[in-house]
């Protein structure tokens, strides 16, 4: 194991989460709760909770949301010596509506042109990336920019060169996409630089073309991935992998779906923890599985990842 300052690194977008409190549209809520949100950001936090010493490089606006990102991911106990506060940028924010039925929530971004759009290869500092001992990327991070895009694949280059392990969510944002296959090729490309590939079963769908968890990953696997991890929602997640071959893990049972926001995050969270420790894949599997499941009973994206007091509890 390399002697690392931090298990992991991220680079990514907050963003300030208002979620409505009432359901129904948006636009006719009249009150709202303030949150956290962004992909890396979610995972960030999880693993953080979790014990491990993760470094997380953005851009924030010196504005009141930017100020209270930053102080959020600094209470989590989260390196944020690379994240950048700029007073000529704005912090992106969104608005989550709130359902009832277990479905996906309504979502409204406001982010286009947000201080962390402005990213680009020069806010990778190599040394400090390299001082990690993995880089968690996701299609988020990619999407919200070209600069941002090329800033990704400079973070990805350099992990490899030295040795690291990399793990990527596609995390499909169509909406941030010039188009569809813009959106397909690079996500692919991205995945084809990572040791460990987490894409939901309709997320392949779209950029494989293949119809089952075993396609998908066999997609991935031959494009040189170690692991990949097709999430399948209460149904759990199949994996395909170097180490443990192939398999299939069940979800947890869950009483009531509040938000489905935030799980795919969770599920991540699980699966690299656990891999960083040691575990093997069934087990990191299942690991995020438990995350997830907890992730979809809560409002918020980070409310419901767990310390690692309540991970052992659980046996996990």
């Amino acid at each position: 194991m390399t002697n690392s300052a931090f298990d992991v690194a991220l680079f990514g977008e907050a963003m300030l989460l208002l979620v409505a409190d009432q359901p129904g549209p948006i636009e006719n809520a009249t009150a709202f709760h303030k949150r956290t949100a962004g992909a890396e950001t979610n995972v960030a936090i999880g693993l953080s909770r979790l014990g491990l010493k993760v470094g997380w490089a953005s851009r924030l606006g010196t504005d009141s949301m930017g100020r209270s990102l930053l102080a959020t991911m600094q209470a989590e106990g989260i390196d944020c010596s690379h994240v950048t506060s700029d007073p000529s940028q704005r912090t992106g924010f969104q608005f989550k509506g709130r359902v009832t039925d277990g479905s996906d929530p309504p979502v409204e971004y406001h982010r286009k042109g947000s201080a962390a759009s402005h990213m680009g290869p020069a806010d990778v500092d190599e040394a400090w990336l390299r001082s990690a001992r993995h880089l968690h990327a996701t299609g988020v991070f990619a999407a919200i920019s070209d600069t941002s895009l090329q800033a990704s694949l400079k973070a990805m280059e350099v992990m490899r060169a030295a040795g690291r392990t990399i793990s990527f969510d596609p995390n499909l944002r169509p909406t941030l996409w010039s188009s569809t296959e813009t959106m397909r090729h690079w996500i692919n490309e991205l995945a084809s630089r990572a040791d460990w590939v987490l894409p939901g079963m309709e997320e392949g769908l779209l950029l494989t073309g293949q119809s089952t968890p075993e396609g998908v990953a066999r997609f991935y696997r031959e494009r040189g991935a170690k692991l990949v991890v097709v999430k399948l929602g209460a149904q759990g997640a199949y994996y395909d992998s170097d180490a443990a071959g192939t398999g299939q893990v069940d979800g947890f049972p869950v009483a009531q779906v509040v938000d489905t926001v935030g799980a795919g995050d969770g599920f991540a969270v699980g699966v690299i923890s656990a891999l960083l420790e040691g575990r093997a894949v069934p087990e990191a599997v299942r690991r995020g599985a438990w995350i997830g499941a907890r992730a979809v009973q809560v409002l918020g994206d980070t409310e419901g990842l767990p310390t690692r007091a309540q991970l052992e509890e659980a046996r996990l």
